[in-house]
């Protein structure tokens, strides 16, 4: 049986017999997207299929450090940290190719956690789109760096003076993927076999950085291709005694890691795409308009969904491909919404602003969310912006916040961000990034000790 033939309960059960399994992997996403999961008994895990089971919920109540919130209400020492009810979700069935026959199944919160879980919170936004006659695509690319390091080596060298996989600023180099064509090859096979395939790879502008366009799916699969991907792109990796790193920026030397999402909205009834109308200026439909107003209107109130860790604000700033405010353009790649004009199939919009350290499940539903609101607000956008959008004005509401925690005090008072992912959501992620600001706040940086230690 086929991984990709599962779909229900009884499939599931009937591949892990086939294969006489005696564990099988399981894995959830937490707050950042980080993948946690355990070997489960074959007798457990078909139990579990049919009754669900139980996880700790302190995964949803501390961070990617496993350092625990001190300011959720969620969970915390104030509940005990007790077990949160999970569903496995058969359709998710994947093969882990170097585990010999091994298979991993995804999960998903339950119960009160439902409320906050991230996967849960990207169906919530999905099921608004198909409530409004809509089913969302979506897309995402990421850049990363590749280093001839090992997690022992990186702590060994304070994260100092680490070797990337190859030399030079060298971007779509045929020389590079060919002289290291093994290793590229591992990436698409790992990406195919997991189901997660992608439309392109090549290398970036950067020594050992690479992009990967995974394949467009409906968003639900989008949310997972981007989650597993991210995870097992690292595993592959360190495998090979080498190391990737999703950081929004690791190096001021270099440009920031992208994780662009491509949207677009088809009709339910089998009518075709809603972003695409022949005779329209750039093909563009009212539908795509009223999703792009949406877009970038509450883009600074989302920002904290998008770019999520202190790190990520120092990709933002102007003339490193990252946008700066919240502005649109037809073909315009500095600005942080790229309209790509073309037919009913290929449509879209590409939400530039989005970072590779962002949780895919919900950096995705911000920019769909967004979008969806728009329509039914029937926003109209502002202004194209033609030309280099960094050089130019941008009306002061499309700034964006600076800070992480400017970002997470913009979502808290967000009444469209209560209303699109739910309060108990919007509380407890902004509560997890404003603990982010304060961990960053208690430590000394090198720029801190070279500029001040002796001068001031």
């Amino acid at each position: 049986m086929n991984t990709r033939d599962v779909k229900t309960i009884a499939d599931a059960r009937a591949i892990v017999e086939e294969r006489g399994l005696t564990h099988i992997k399981v894995g959830l996403f937490d707050i950042d997207g980080v993948m946690r999961g355990k070997y489960m008994s074959r007798e457990k895990f078909l139990s579990s299929l049919e009754h669900g089971f139980a996880f700790c919920d302190v995964v949803l109540g501390w961070d990617s450090m496993d350092q625990l919130y001190d300011n959720a209400t969620y969970t915390g020492w104030h509940t005990g940290y007790p077990d949160a009810p999970v569903r496995i979700l058969p359709a998710s069935c994947r093969e882990i190719p170097f585990e010999e026959g091994m298979l991993l199944f995804l999960a998903e919160f339950a119960g009160a956690a439902e409320s906050i879980c991230p996967r849960a919170t990207l169906r919530r936004v999905i099921a608004r789109a198909h409530n409004m006659g809509f089913d969302p695509y979506a897309a995402l690319e990421y850049e990363f760096f590749m280093f001839n390091e090992t997690p022992e080596s990186v702590r060994a060298k304070g994260y100092k003076n680490l070797q990337p996989m190859t030399p030079g600023w060298f971007g779509y180099s045929m020389l590079r993927n060919s002289v290291r064509a093994e290793f590229y090859h591992q990436i698409l096979e790992l990406c195919e076999s997991m189901d997660f395939p992608l439309e392109g790879l090549h290398t970036e502008t950067g020594p050992g950085v690479l992009e990967a366009a995974i394949a467009v799916d409906s968003a639900d699969n989008a949310g997972d291709n981007a989650a597993l991907f991210k995870t097992f792109i690292k595993v592959l990796a360190q495998r090979h005694d080498m190391m990737a790193t999703f950081m929004a920026k690791w190096s001021t030397e270099y440009p920031g890691q992208s994780g662009h999402i491509h949207l677009s909205l088809r009709h339910r009834d089998g009518s075709g795409s809603a972003f695409y109308e022949a005779g329209q200026p750039d093909g563009m439909s009212t539908v795509q308009r009223q999703f792009l107003a949406g877009q970038q209107r509450l883009m600074p109130q989302f920002l904290s969904m998008i770019a999520p860790t202190v790190n990520s604000y120092t990709r933002l700033i102007p003339g490193f491909w990252a946008p700066t405010d919240a502005s649109w353009g037809v073909e315009n790649r500095t600005t942080a919404l790229r309209v790509i004009p073309g037919s009913d199939k290929s449509q879209r919009i590409e939400y530039r602003l989005g970072a590779a350290d962002g949780n895919p499940y919900l950096a995705l539903a911000a920019a769909l969310g967004a979008g969806l609101y728009g329509i039914e607000q029937q926003w109209d956008p502002e202004a194209e912006i033609t030309g280099n959008a960094y050089d130019q004005q941008h009306p002061q509401h499309l700034a964006l916040p600076r800070t992480l925690w400017e970002s997470a005090q913009a979502l808290k008072s967000s009444d469209v961000a209560r209303d699109l992912f739910g309060d108990a959501f919007v509380e407890h992620y902004a509560a997890s990034r404003e603990w982010e600001e304060r961990e960053f706040r208690k430590h000394i940086t090198d720029w801190e000790l070279q500029r001040y230690f002796e001068i001031i």
